[in-house]
């Protein structure tokens, strides 16, 4: 028994992170393809946020919740990539008690906060198509910051909450992780001491989160396709399905593959598929939005061009 109790309140110092795959024939190409994905969602994402920012014709609510999303996919991108990488290639893949708990922090803070900028999103293109005239009013610059601001502080919030509830509990001395980053539910199985309470309350704000912000955004479609059915000119039509239509894949992708990881039952929990999914809105997600939003706007493709004409005329 006193030997029990010693290893129960075992102090780590760092996890042991599985990753991805333990087959050694696969980490270099895996590597190679995470690497190439990494890079392009970083150059992507600080794009949009540069090119909206200094790009006077780009200072519209639409494209000041586009720099926050792309602030946001760069943030948990890199909470999760680079170590990521790192692992791949390095014997061991550890990471520090600290460091893993500051992890998990940032990309709760991070993902969370994207729900709500998707809502935002939503409400703002639903105010755009639905009450045009009114959308200068509407959509005001204080109203905008409060869009963004409260989902931040709520995000902070949760993130701190759940960090501290569990790295104040007692770890039982294995540190294996069974993912390629420190997660809330990996974390809770190697927990000794009660873990009720913190499923309880990631359950309660899981649910919170996706429903709360599923169902206005549902809200604002249906209303953004009844306004759209109302219009006479097909091209019109054509052009708001189009804007709306990469913002609704988007949402679709991400909330299945949240959903599934947090919202299924904890006796069909498989981590193997989490990490799976994992992939999808950690590194696939964010590399994807710069180029659906983006790539596909005449808009941005106007300010880069602007901005390379500008770039050309400094003399190297």
């Amino acid at each position: 028994m006193a030997w029990m109790d010693r290893h129960n309140h075992t102090v780590l110092k760092e996890f042991i992170l599985l990753g991805l795959t333990d087959r050694p024939e696969l980490q270099a190409p895996l590597f190679g393809l995470f690497l190439v994905i990494y890079v392009i969602s970083v150059v992507g994402n600080l794009g949009m946020v540069i090119l909206t920012k200094v790009d006077s014709r780009l200072q519209t609510p639409m494209y000041f919740f586009l720099r926050h999303l792309a602030f946001i996919d760069f943030g948990y991108s890199t909470t999760v990539g680079p170590k990521m990488l790192v692992n791949f290639i390095s014997d061991q893949n550890t990471i520090p008690y600290n460091r893993c708990a500051t992890q998990l922090a940032f990309f709760i803070l991070f993902i969370i906060s994207e729900l709500f900028v998707l809502l935002a999103m939503a409400y703002d293109r639903s105010v755009a198509i639905c009450n045009p005239l009114l959308y200068s009013a509407v959509m005001s610059q204080s109203v905008c910051w409060v869009l963004v601001g409260v989902p931040y502080l709520y995000s902070a919030f949760v993130s701190l909450i759940t960090t501290i509830k569990i790295f104040t509990s007692s770890f039982c001395g294995y540190n294996v992780v069974s993912h390629f980053y420190c997660d809330s539910l990996p974390l809770l199985s190697l927990l000794c001491s009660s873990t009720r309470e913190i499923e309880l309350f990631i359950l309660i704000c899981s649910v919170f989160n996706l429903v709360s912000s599923l169902l206005i955004v549902l809200v604002s479609y249906i209303l953004i396709f009844k306004a759209i059915l109302r219009m006479n000119s097909a091209e019109g039509r054509l052009k708001a399905f189009s804007t709306c239509g990469s913002h609704l894949t988007v949402v679709v992708v991400l909330y299945a593959t949240l959903s599934f990881m947090y919202m299924q039952p904890k006796s069909s929990h498989s981590f193997n598929s989490d990490k799976i999914a994992s992939v999808f809105f950690t590194l696939v997600i964010p590399m994807l939005n710069p180029m659906i939003y983006s790539l596909r706007n005449r808009e941005v493709k106007g300010a880069l061009h602007r901005m390379w004409k500008n770039l050309c005329k400094f003399p190297i």
